[in-house]
């Protein structure tokens, strides 16, 4: 807690516990800064479920491995407090500090915070396109595994770049993937279309029926107005993500993401919650680390080049 000599109660607060959020909290550690990470559910919880890596340096070859790293990194750094299973209710900015109001009702404050709470996954009722019964909401492909996919075809809704990621996991399992996409995910499917097990199906529209144990049934209208009866065994998103941020002073663009330059100067947005252009674990961790230091030196009223 504050004291007199110690007007806040930590030097700076991390909300969220990704990549950016961790990396945020290693880089104040080596500055010499204390900090209190909030995290609700568990450390790079999103990591785990990336089976592989491709674009990381290194050396980790699938998100399990990284996480692990990235964890045990957190938990051996005792100027970073970790407060996990716990989420923000409130994020106020005042002149000379922030409050963070917790689930418990606890308010701790900082100087300066920042903000990585990243994206979630979007659902059937997230976009205009797609069609389905209330309540249906198919599972990430993300979260199927070979033993899901051997010898089955997946109805896969939307051609976010998870697709590739499980192609690339699973090079040797024999499935079929109909992908269903709209027009603003050509480009995303550009890795994916070479491989045979993908059949590309660019939709206007698309209409899943009630889901049956065994098998899943949709309309597909597409571009040139064609209607397609869709036969499968299981559907799975790759819709890609909406932004998530805590209540509060943060300011959201009309897609719901924070864009760093429309912040109060005590608040600073990390990772994937800054925009959807840069969603790369790498950027993560940078932008993670570029937030810590412009507190540190925000704090000590220093100029903005580095100190070695």
């Amino acid at each position: 807690m504050s004291s007199p000599s110690r007007p806040f109660d930590t030097d700076l607060l991390v909300v969220g516990g990704g990549p950016a959020g961790c990396a945020a909290a290693r880089t104040a550690a080596s500055v010499g800064m204390d900090s209190v990470l909030i995290e609700p559910d568990a450390l790079c919880r999103n990591l785990y479920r990336i089976p592989a890596l491709n674009n990381v340096l290194g050396g980790h070859t699938d998100g399990t491995a990284l996480a692990a790293a990235v964890t045990a990194e957190l938990h051996g750094t005792e100027s970073c407090r970790i407060e996990l299973g716990r989420y923000v209710t409130g994020l106020r900015a005042h002149e000379d500090h922030v409050t963070a109001v917790l689930d418990d009702g606890r308010r701790l404050t900082a100087p300066h915070a920042i903000v990585a709470t990243g994206v979630g996954p979007r659902g059937p009722g997230d976009v205009p396109w797609i069609t389905a019964p209330p309540g249906l909401s198919p599972p990430p492909l993300w979260r199927a595994g070979a033993q899901d996919a051997a010898g089955r075809t997946l109805l896969v809704l939307g051609g976010d770049r998870p697709i590739g990621t499980f192609l690339r996991a699973h090079p040797r399992v024999r499935t079929r993937l109909l992908v269903a996409y709209p027009a603003a995910d050509d480009y995303k499917t550009e890795e994916i279309r070479d491989d045979p097990r993908v059949t590309l199906l660019p939709a206007e529209h698309l209409t899943l029926h009630p889901s049956d144990p065994a098998s899943v049934t949709a309309e597909l209208l597409d571009r040139s107005g064609t209607t397609h009866s869709l036969n499968a065994d299981t559907a799975h998103l790759a819709l890609g993500s909406a932004p998530t941020s805590p209540p509060g002073d943060l300011v959201r663009d009309s897609s719901g993401y924070c864009p760093p330059v429309a912040q109060h100067p005590r608040l600073i947005v990390a990772g994937d919650l800054r925009s959807a252009r840069y969603q790369r674990i790498q950027t993560a961790l940078g932008s993670g680390s570029e937030a810590a230091l412009r507190a540190y030196y925000t704090a000590r009223d220093l100029p903005a080049g580095g100190t070695g």
